[in-house]
């Protein structure tokens, strides 16, 4: 497909919530997102009105919807999910343009997340339908069926908006559930355009529902609201920790959490070391190094290290930030100017506590367009001074490099990081790569590849503070439901089974207790006196 220009500069009309079937504007207005384009802070896609009190409309519907859209057959949901997929297709250049206006990313990687979308809910249809089958067991008389949780909240992020909004509420949907999702502030027109591509799949009203507002409003409504059944959330780990406190008295209420807090890779001695470079780079700095498994550290061996460092560093100069929109851009802006604060004050702290600034992190000023755009930042780290930085999330394009003096020193270290979604192993064919493996503790390994290399037909979990353990993928449907186990009885009544001891045939005995006189026992008596 040929490369979209810049020409869908147009505010966007403002639709408001969607809830039960309709696009309606609040009545009562809390507040306002300002829809900003991040690579061009004059294109102003529109001020976005929104108010806590949609949240409860929003869940009161989806939760009448709930008993209705529960008993639809599974194969009229799949019926339903494989509509969404098809309006996703249509609509993909729609969601490939306004991907790269509300984020900044390149249009070439928005363009991928779409394909990626396409492919994800392919497998949502071919595996999600394969686990929501119920299963048989004969020999008891019994079954197991996959029983719809009811209301979900699906609070999503900024970094794939698609992706993640649209897979995340098609994996509820199939389940069974009715879905309560939010956008991320960042992108509302992301979401507008997914819950309009709902709208076309003929759903009964109620069974997808969208709010804007702030995480702090909208999203902390959705996430305490008594009436949900379900909770999804992809953000910072000390927003999850929040949440947590906040629904801390509702035990019974499944979460998922993504976090994410990045990823490391591990380059050996003896790896092909242009492959290495590249794909560490590309890991760390593609989407800004804003993606939940961006490569935010990578442990390097000692014999290995000093020449991976320098062709790292040459070719992280050569990268092309710049707009969207325009051609052979490698990566885009921060997606906010809060965003561009800390990932300044993070370069700074590292120096502070005598880390080496090898590519130093810094605003880019002097662009065509007015936005959010910073260059990449490496930094060496004297990690065994007490202070190795393994615990935060680096933000943005920011990466770190320890050096170590074996394999074994190198899989100790990464195990050590609070966050530990995924891992680039880079080794050299004398290595045993299966042991090496099977000692890293995290949710994805990927040798020779990238950390954010696409994995959509495996599941895997973040370990760590990456997430709360539940799998993604196709895996999603899972979460979305609950066992339920159905033994049914169908033979007469047979009193041949009975238990030992049930004198199940058997005449009435005596009773334990002989009241031969009532006197003889003044105790007793007292008992069965009726009381004045």
């Amino acid at each position: 497909l040929p490369i979209c220009l810049d020409d869908t500069r147009d505010r966007l009309v403002r639709k408001g919530d969607y809830v039960y079937g309709s696009f309606i504007r609040p009545e009562q207005v809390d507040g306002y997102i300002n829809g900003v384009n991040p690579g061009d802070r004059s294109d102003v896609l529109g001020r976005f009105a929104f108010s806590e009190a949609s949240v409860d409309d929003a869940v009161e519907h989806a939760r009448m919807t709930a008993r209705i859209w529960r008993r639809v057959s599974l194969a009229d949901r799949a019926a339903s999910v494989r509509r969404f997929r098809q309006a996703v297709a249509k609509g993909r250049e729609r969601l490939v343009n306004l991907a790269t206006r509300e984020t900044g990313k390149p249009i070439w990687e928005a363009r991928a997340e779409v394909i990626d979308t396409l492919k994800a809910l392919d497998l949502l249809m071919e595996g999600g339908v394969n686990m929501l089958q119920p299963s048989v067991q004969e020999e008891v008389s019994g079954r197991n069926d996959h029983v719809p949780r009811g209301v979900s909240a699906l609070l999503c992020p900024f970094n794939l908006p698609v992706l993640i909004t649209a897979t995340t509420t098609a994996a509820a949907v199939l389940a069974g559930n009715t879905v309560v999702f939010k956008p991320s502030k960042f992108t509302p027109g992301c979401g507008q355009l997914i819950a309009e591509l709902w709208d076309q799949c003929r759903l009964p009203r109620g069974v997808v529902n969208m709010v804007q507002g702030s995480g702090g409003g909208a999203g902390k409504r959705l996430s305490t609201h008594p009436d949900i059944d379900a909770l999804v959330l992809h953000g910072s780990f000390s927003t999850a920790m929040d949440i947590r406190r906040q629904v801390f008295d509702r035990p019974e209420l499944p979460v998922l959490y993504q976090t994410g807090g990045k990823s490391l890779s591990i380059v050996l001695d003896g790896c092909d070391l242009e492959r290495a470079v590249y794909e560490v780079m590309v890991g760390a700095f593609v989407s800004a190094g804003q993606r939940h498994d961006s490569t935010a550290r990578v442990i390097v061996e000692s014999g290995t290290y000093e020449a991976f460092v320098e062709s790292l560093v040459r070719h992280t100069k050569r990268l092309s930030v710049g707009y969207g929109f325009d051609s052979d851009i490698f990566m885009g802006p921060l997606i906010s100017e809060n965003a561009r604060s800390r990932f300044r004050r993070y370069g700074r702290a590292l120096q502070v506590k005598g880390h080496t600034a090898l590519l130093e992190g810094s605003s880019l000023t002097r662009t065509k367009r007015r936005g959010f755009y910073v260059s990449p930042g490496i930094y060496e780290m004297d990690w065994r001074n007490g202070s190795a930085f393994l615990n935060e999330e680096p933000p943005g394009p920011t990466l770190l490099i320890y050096r170590v003096e074996s394999p074994e020193e190198a899989v100790a270290l990464h195990n050590q990081a609070f966050y530990r979604l995924a891992c680039g192993l880079f080794p050299s064919p004398k290595h045993d790569v299966a042991d090496l493996v099977d000692k890293l503790r995290c949710g994805r390994v990927h040798v020779n590849r990238s950390t954010t290399s696409r994995t959509v037909p495996l599941a895997s979990v973040g370990l760590g503070r990456a997430s709360s353990g539940h799998a993604s993928g196709a895996d999603l449907v899972r979460f979305f439901t609950y066992p339920r186990a159905h033994v049914q009885e169908s033979r007469p009544f047979d009193d041949t089974y009975t238990l030992p001891g049930t004198h199940w045939t058997a005449e009435p005995s005596d009773p334990l207790i002989h009241l031969d006189s009532m006197e003889a026992d003044d105790d007793l008596g007292q008992l069965l006196e009726p009381e004045a």
